[in-house]
């Protein structure tokens, strides 16, 4: 389907490139209109980790042992190391070792 329509892929990268820019600035210039008041800055630092959480917690739940080891893995160098590359490193790997392993 490319091959026929290959300008046509490219509209449509650009135009998702061109959205995408459009809401994070979007994003931007519309909490600069707010007074950022404790309240909302506590909702603000929360944020990262809620949606940690709700991405990891389907694969937790759906993953089997696998999902299991790598998320401890994880949760482990975190604590340890405090890098997030570190941790997504460490995942990874004993994802990989389980999937290697047949698990």
């Amino acid at each position: 389907m490319i091959e026929k329509h290959g300008f046509s892929f490219l509209v449509v990268i650009a135009l998702m490139t061109i959205v995408v820019y459009l809401t994070r600035i979007t994003g931007y210039w519309l909490i600069g209109r707010f007074v950022i008041g404790p309240r909302l800055r506590r909702m603000l630092d929360a944020l990262p980790g809620a949606i940690i959480a709700a991405t990891v917690a389907p694969t937790l739940v759906q993953g089997g042992p696998r999902a299991i080891l790598a998320l401890t893995a994880t949760l482990i160098v975190m604590i340890v190391v405090r890098k997030d590359f570190a941790a997504v490193v460490a995942g990874a790997a004993v994802a990989a070792a389980a999937f290697a392993y047949g698990l």
